[in-house]
Formats: structure tokens, sequence, C-alpha cells
């Protein structure tokens, strides 16, 4: 998500309005994409997960992290998902209550892909005899 900044120059996280409308938004992705009413064949038929949504703090871009069941097809329903952004938008502003709807931007939740990488890292023998030695 995007960081403010405070009066000294800090980066702070996002406000409580960002948390909350990139909530609601997610909650909407994944009900849209659940009922499967959009044309794209490839959306209608695939399990796609709604993992988070940042917002910028003018509420005009969002960023939804999507990851697909198994995580098959990747490329392709990411593609799918980018074409339909317009759809989902509209969709998005009927139904959230907001002066203007976002722009929504679908990117791969990388987060399991890191973690898995950060746990092979700590079950190496020479990390592992590090972390033992502290």
């Amino acid at each position: 998500m995007s960081r403010r900044r405070s009066s000294d120059g800090e980066r702070r996280g996002p406000s409580q309005r960002q948390l909350r409308v990139g909530e609601e938004i997610r909650h909407l992705l994944a009900e849209l994409l659940e009922r499967g009413d959009m044309r794209d064949p490839d959306l209608r038929e695939a399990s796609i997960t709604v993992t988070s949504v940042d917002i910028s703090p003018d509420l005009r871009n969002a960023t939804a992290f999507v990851m697909p069941l198994g995580g098959r097809d990747s490329d392709r329903l990411l593609a799918a998902l980018t074409r339909a952004a317009p759809w989902f938008r509209a969709r998005v502003g009927e139904k959230a209550g907001l002066r203007s709807a976002p722009e929504i931007r679908f990117r791969l939740d990388q987060t399991f892909d890191e973690a898995d990488k950060i746990g092979a890292l700590l079950r190496r023998p020479d990390v592992a005899r590090d972390i033992k030695d502290d």
C-alpha cells in the first residue's frame, strides 16, 4: 500500500479509511469472481482468490492481489482480469458507495512464493547453524 509521510518526513502506513475501503473492494471483487457473471470464459470457470487490495490515499487507484487456485495458468488469468478491469471497476462503483470508483489493477500475489523461499533458506544447514548459535 502506498505510504504517507508525516510532518517530519517519516513514512507511515495506510490510513484507516484506506484499509476499510481496500477491504470492502476485496470483498466485492471476491463476490463478483465467485458469482462468475463475467463474459470472459477464462474468468467464469476459474477459481481465483483475492488476497488483498491496496488503495492509494486519494482512493482513485487500487491494486488487487490475486492468486489462482493451484497457481495454474496465472499469466492467462491475469491477462483476463486486466481485460475485465473496466467491468470490475463499474461493478465496484455501483456497490461501494464511493464518489468515484477506483482504477483497478490486478497483480499476482507472490506472498506464498516468498514465504516458501524464506522457509527454504531457514532450513539450510548453514543458516540453521547460525540461528542456533544466536
